[in-house]
C-alpha cells in the first residue's frame, strides 16, 4: 500500500510538472518587430553567413564599392538567392557609372516596388548560365540569358562586348564568374 501512495504522489508530481512546463509565459500576443518581419520575409541561402567558403557572385557585388546601385537593384527585386545558387553562373555587372549613364530617373523608378518584375527582368538579362573568361568569350557570337534572350557577343581587338557592354574586368567566384560591364544591357522590349 505504501508503494503504491508512492508511485501515485510521483505520477501526480510529474503531471504538475509537466503542466507548468507547457505553459506559456504570458496571455499577451508576441508583437513582431520590423527587424524579424524582415528576416522573416527574407530567407534562403543568400541570407545565410559564411565564412570559410569561397566568396559567390552576390558577396562579390556586395563587396564592391563599384556596384552598389546593382547590388541596390538586386535586393529590390529580391533575386539575392538566384545569385547564390551552385550555378556555374556569369554575371555581367554594371558599375555605378552605368547605371548612372542610364536616362534620369530611370533607376529610382525601377527601383520601385511596383516596378519589380520589370526590374528582375532587365537583371536577369545580365546573368547566363556558365564560367567563361573573357578569352574564351571571344569564340562566342551569342549568349543566352535568365531572361530567356540572346545577346550578342562582339569582339574588337582585345575587347570583349557582351550586347554592347565592354568588359573591364573579370572576377572568378565560387559560384561561377563576375565579369564587370561598362553599360547596362537592356532587353530588346
Amino acid at each position: 500500500m505504501k508503494n503504491l501512495v508512492q508511485l501515485s504522489l510521483i505520477v501526480a508530481i510529474s503531471i504538475t510538472f509537466l503542466n507548468c512546463n507547457n505553459k506559456t509565459e504570458s496571455n499577451t500576443p508576441t508583437q513582431n518587430t520590423e527587424a524579424e518581419n524582415a528576416t522573416v520575409e527574407r530567407q534562403g541561402q543568400a541570407f545565410l553567413k559564411d565564412d570559410e567558403s569561397t566568396p559567390n557572385v552576390l558577396d562579390i557585388a556586395i563587396g564592391s564599392p563599384d556596384h552598389t546601385t546593382l547590388v541596390a537593384a538586386v535586393q529590390a527585386a529580391e533575386l539575392e538567392n538566384s545569385l547564390v545558387n551552385a550555378g556555374p553562373l556569369m554575371v555581367f555587372a554594371p558599375t555605378n557609372e552605368a547605371f548612372d549613364a542610364l536616362p534620369e530617373g530611370t533607376v529610382e523608378t525601377l527601383l520601385k516596388p511596383e516596378n519589380k518584375d520589370q526590374l528582375a527582368h532587365i537583371l536577369k538579362h545580365h546573368v547566363t548560365p556558365g564560367n567563361y573568361s573573357k578569352e574564351f568569350l571571344k569564340k562566342f557570337k551569342k549568349l543566352g540569358q535568365a531572361s530567356n534572350e540572346n545577346i550578342a557577343v562582339e569582339v574588337n581587338g582585345d575587347d570583349v562586348l557582351v550586347g554592347g557592354a565592354k568588359i573591364l574586368a573579370s572576377v572568378p567566384a565560387g559560384n561561377g564568374i563576375v565579369h564587370v560591364v561598362d553599360k547596362v544591357i537592356l532587353p530588346n522590349e
